[in-house]
């Protein structure tokens, strides 16, 4: 590594943290306030509400943080959210004897379906992500429409054993935490410790450069949408299971969520920047805002636009940050 390069890695590993500290004691502040407000926020049941929301939206968050860092973005998450909840819930209501595991196994076989259509279309076709992935989310939630007759599948509908999957617990933690701190781990070693982790870096900070070097752009583009769609169909079935209902309209609008998500934690939408420990806090501050301003009596109306002034907030930070690590280097060569 270069004197060059060393210097800008430490700057932005130094950002990096700054960014990482300054949003936990945010969120720190934010729990303090809610608990003035309303001592029922950090109740031991409130709190578990809250992690369990939150871990859902954390799973989808660090799926599509791999996507934002490679330059792209797909708005079809949950669309394949709820194509692949339906799925399970239309067999498990068919088949009530069905392991959860494998009903599990079908979202996220499903999901991955998705992805993989839509990796090819991007990588192959060379559609541009947002206009593929529009496309996909509406073929998509239509064709959730069209298997399930345009009707819900109920919770009286499904079996004891699949709703228990969001209220089961694995060594004493509930299921649906685990399976994002599982997740979150694999990804923290995936991205730190691969050589696919790093390609998918070097291609979003210079696809010409990350070309030439060698690295195959068209396999890495099919791995992070494949990912993302496995997400997504992991966490349709976690989804349904939580809510005990199955919808064609179910996670309407949760891409934008889960973006903003990512957003907050630090993930640059013009790619190449993204941490995990960075998306993970942005989901939290999420989970935290959504559960805390209702039990303050805050308007739904007021809750929309309140977040949106944060990630704005967070959006200018971003912008400044790059534009102070540029002029930096800028400064840098010219010395």
């Amino acid at each position: 590594m270069t004197e060059k390069n060393l210097l800008k890695h430490i700057n932005l590993a130094n950002i990096s943290k700054f960014r990482e500290f300054g949003l936990l004691g945010f969120i720190v502040l934010l729990a303090i306030v809610f608990q003035i407000l309303n001592p029922a926020f950090l109740t031991f049941g409130n709190l578990a509400d809250l992690t369990k929301n939150t871990a859902i939206l954390s799973i989808l968050a660090l799926g599509m943080m791999l996507v934002l860092i490679t330059r792209g973005i797909d708005l079809s998450i949950g669309a394949t959210l709820a194509l692949s909840g339906m799925i399970a819930a239309l067999t498990v209501r068919e088949f009530p004897g069905l392991s959860p595991l494998l009903a599990i196994l079908i979202g996220i076989v499903v999901g991955v379906i998705c992805g993989v259509v839509l990796g090819f279309l991007v990588s192959k076709v060379g559609i541009l992500p947002i206009i593929a992935s529009l496309g996909l989310m509406n073929a998509y939630r239509g064709l959730t429409y069209w298997i399930s007759g345009r009707e819900w599948v109920s919770a009286y509908q499904m079996p004891a054993s699949f709703k228990d999957i969001a209220t089961s617990s694995i060594l004493g933690i509930n299921t649906l935490v685990f399976i994002a701190i599982m997740i979150f781990l694999f990804f923290y070693y995936f991205v730190n410790n691969t050589i696919t982790g790093r390609q998918i870096y070097a291609l979003g900070s210079n696809p010409d450069s990350a070309k030439i070097s060698g690295i195959n752009s068209h396999k890495v583009y099919m791995l992070v949408y494949t990912m993302m769609g496995g997400l997504s169909g992991l966490a349709g079935v976690l989804w349904v299971s939580k809510f005990a209902s199955a919808q064609g309209n179910t996670a309407s609008g949760y891409e934008l969520t889960v973006i903003a998500a990512c957003i907050l934690g630090g993930v640059s939408i013009n790619g190449g920047i993204g941490k995990v420990t960075g998306v993970l806090l942005g989901a939290v501050l999420l989970g935290v805002l959504d559960n805390g301003l209702p039990l303050i009596d805050v308007s739904p109306f007021w809750q929309m636009g309140i977040e949106g002034a944060i990630i704005l907030i967070a959006v200018l930070f971003n912008t400044i940050v790059k534009q102070t690590v540029e002029k930096s280097h800028r400064l840098r060569r010219v010395i």
